[in-house]
């Protein structure tokens, strides 16, 4: 009987999504140039309001960076010495989720500015549209990244030990994967009705500079698989959750869906970085600046290289 080898593409391709990770966040953590922005503003209730902001999502950002560094590490350690305890294993990812969780957690300062704005808007006789965008894209939206998915990843930590039946950590597992996924569509999606209410409905198709139009059909592409595509991802993990609901174990675990999910969301993210770089050339936007400028969740880009090999990966191995 042949024995498998140790190394494998999936390991391959954690180990670069971790790295991934790190350096992401790496360089995130030492972009200093958000300092003052507050200033530059002009001062106000709103300069204090990112004031605020920054602080609170700057020590989310330094857990993350903690965590991405025992992330690495364990990664490192664990190819190095082909194994890893299991206890130290366990130790290792509860601690990721944790910071991770706080991560998220230091959003909850936009969450709370963004309900405020949402009740301004409810209050003050704005129209059914701002209110129903503010509703959905801003205040809901928040809520769920600055809320619900820290909670959902501190459950997930508790619920992650070598004592305990794989059957909670799996169940929570891919409830975080489902809300992140609709956290990535109502942010994405809020990014680019935004656009389009600024710059017209035909900007999704041609742009026109100088009096010069230019065609951009990435615009629509990137669009629809954001508006649509998240969404139809979103709705196929919530069918994956419900076909997981009952696994026990890992080997029972559908791994051609959950690879076929974190295929899908990382050539989502890395179409839209390479699409700016091959198509949009001079092109520049709030889209664009908010999805590759302020992004924390870029590295995500690398993910192919994890799903395409639990998409082809075979039940015993």
């Amino acid at each position: 009987m042949a024995t498998q080898r140790f190394y494998s593409t999936f390991k391959i391709g954690l180990l670069i999504a971790t790295l991934a990770y790190f350096l992401f966040t790496f360089h995130a953590m030492f972009t200093l140039s958000w300092i003052g922005e507050w200033e530059r503003i002009g001062g106000g209730a709103f300069s204090t309001m990112i004031l605020v902001e920054d602080i609170s999502a700057t020590i989310g950002l330094v857990f993350r960076f903690a965590g991405s560094i025992i992330a690495l590490v364990a990664m490192a350690v664990y190819l190095a010495k082909k194994g890893l305890a299991k206890s130290t294993a366990y130790k290792a990812v509860r601690a990721v989720l944790v910071f991770e969780g706080i991560y998220w957690l230091g959003l909850i300062a936009t969450t709370g500015y963004s309900v405020l704005m949402f009740g301004r808007f409810l209050f003050s006789g704005a129209s059914l549209s701002i209110i129903l965008d503010s509703l959905l894209f801003s205040a809901i939206a928040t809520t769920i990244e600055g809320i619900v998915l820290p909670i959902v990843l501190f459950v997930l930590a508790f619920k992650l030990a070598p004592n305990k039946p794989l059957r909670g950590s799996i169940k929570w597992a891919t409830i975080g994967g489902l809300i992140l996924i609709v956290v990535f569509w109502l942010v994405y999606t809020g990014i680019w009705v935004s656009v389009i209410q600024s710059k017209g409905i035909e900007y999704l198709w041609v742009t026109v500079e100088n009096g010069i139009a230019e065609s951009h059909p990435e615009h629509l592409v990137s669009f629809a698989t954001t508006a649509v595509g998240l969404l139809a991802l979103a709705i196929y993990a919530g069918y994956f959750i419900k076909k997981s609901a009952k696994t026990e174990i890992l080997s029972d675990l559908k791994l051609g869906m959950a690879g076929a999910i974190i295929l899908t969301l990382g050539i989502y993210f890395l179409w839209n970085y390479v699409s700016w770089i091959v198509f949009a050339g001079d092109t520049w936007n709030d889209w664009y600046a908010w999805f590759l400028g302020h992004n924390m969740d870029l590295w995500l880009l690398s993910l192919p290289l994890v799903g395409l090999p639990l998409l082809l990966a075979r039940r015993t191995s």
